[in-house]
């Protein structure tokens, strides 16, 4: 089944130039310039991924991405984030780790394929994962298979890797976005190792190419805002300076 793309963006040639981009690649693209008309488009249709300009107004890029976040039809679909310049960056903050990921206008057309793929592949694995808890409820007595006991426990830090949840002493932490599951998990298997920001974009982005690492310390930032006590001065992962990032062990 072809996969939908919503493209959102204020800026008629850049609109032209992304949709020929994501369409060269097979997807289905609908293209659009008002927040308005996206809202419309996204109830009565099923997308597999939105790219929303945060510069649109009338209404503007945040308020399209809380309507988004809060409808049952759209709450699940990533959204990838369009920003004018580098300092639109701590806008997304405010959204409290909902955003999937952000580019800088105007992409390069490299990086914009990779996070595709990325999201896209991580909705996917989302899916497949929800999907197996429905399997588990239905059938509680059923055996359970190999890959349902993987399950990483570091102190009072508890991931199920199969349903894709996470708690921390009893309480379930949503980490949404998803890509924020696949990060704390490759964090947690490589604890006390120190890993670079380009092998974290490698091995949990699955870039072929270093790309860009500021992504890196977002996604950590809103990780850190998901399971840590104090974000501020965290205790789990923490930060090892003009490197990367290490787990405790």
């Amino acid at each position: 089944m072809q996969q939908a793309i919503l493209v959102v963006e204020s800026d008629g040639v850049l609109r032209d130039a992304i949709a020929f981009q994501l369409r060269d690649d097979g997807y289905f693209v609908v293209v659009l310039a008002d927040g308005a008309s996206a809202l419309a488009v996204a109830q009565h249709n099923p997308l597999s991924l939105v790219l929303l300009d945060l510069a649109l107004s009338q209404p503007n890029g945040l308020d399209v991405y809380h309507q988004l976040r809060a409808r049952s039809e759209t709450a699940g679909v990533p959204i990838l984030l369009l920003l004018e310049q580098e300092s639109a960056i701590f806008q997304i903050d405010s959204l409290q780790a909902g955003v999937d990921d952000y580019m800088l206008k105007p992409p390069d057309w490299k990086e914009l394929h990779a996070r595709v793929r990325t999201l896209l592949r991580i909705r996917a694995r989302t899916l497949l994962g929800a999907s197996k808890q429905k399997l588990v409820k239905a059938s509680p007595e059923r055996e359970i298979d190999q890959e349902e006991e993987q399950v990483l426990v570091v102190d009072d830090l508890c991931i199920d890797i199969p349903r894709r949840t996470v708690s921390r002493r009893d309480q379930a932490i949503d980490l949404n976005p998803p890509l924020l599951f696949d990060l704390l998990v490759y964090l947690v298997r490589h604890r006390g190792m120190v890993l670079t920001r380009d092998r974290l974009l490698m091995s949990v982005w699955c870039y072929d190419r270093v790309i860009d690492s500021r992504t890196v310390d977002v996604h950590v930032r809103w990780l850190r805002q998901k399971i840590e006590d104090d974000p501020d001065t965290p205790q789990l992962i923490l930060t090892v300076r003009g490197v990367g990032y290490r787990f405790k062990e």
